[in-house]
């Protein structure tokens, strides 16, 4: 794999500023009760992550811009999400204190990466695949308020998707925090 580019204007990025164009969007919709339409943003904007990480590794087109925008992206549709959903009932707060904790807990992290002369860690496949979770359990959630078969199976899949991703997600956390250390310590040897 090729090093990241300083690039901004690639096809990548420009799906991911068009992702992060609609998170406000996201964020009324679901806030309004407007759950279809929100469900279909939410879908649009996991295809469209997925579509940018290929194209950029398939035309060459990974930027340093693309490692931020993307991961910003999939954080604030989390977290759009989370509080859309909690604030109309669907999950408890608790699962929005345990997911926005990691995420807290690894910002705050940034400086003590920046201080030892660190790059920020790469994005780990544990973590892809908790946000994967993530992201899919939440339309599921949004779908199960449908009092039918169809709602309950999306409740109970949007749940255990919904847990697993948030295992991922703090296994991907320990993983970060250990990468952190080893690095300290190889710098202290």
């Amino acid at each position: 794999m090729n090093e990241p580019s300083a690039r901004v204007w690639t096809i990548p990025n420009l799906i991911s500023m068009l992702r992060l164009a609609l998170v406000p969007v996201f964020a009324v919709l679901i806030f309004s009760g407007a759950d279809v339409a929100a469900v279909i943003v939410l879908m649009a904007a996991g295809a469209s992550d997925w579509l940018d990480g290929v194209i950029a590794r398939r035309f060459n087109q990974t930027s340093r811009l693309g490692q931020l925008l993307d991961p910003a992206a999939d954080r604030l549709y989390i977290f759009v999400t989370l509080l859309g959903l909690a604030y109309r009932g669907f999950v408890p707060w608790w699962l929005v204190g345990l997911i926005a904790s990691r995420d807290i807990l690894l910002t705050a992290l940034l400086p003590v990466l920046t201080r030892h002369g660190i790059a920020p860690w790469q994005v780990h496949l544990v973590g892809k695949a908790g946000t994967f979770a993530l992201m899919y359990s939440f339309p599921l959630l949004l779908l199960a308020k449908f009092g039918d078969t169809f709602g309950y199976l999306c409740h109970v899949v949007g749940w255990a998707a919904a847990l697993w991703g948030v295992a991922l997600y703090w296994v991907s956390a320990g993983i970060y925090l250990g990468q952190m250390a080893r690095a300290i310590r190889g710098m202290a040897a």
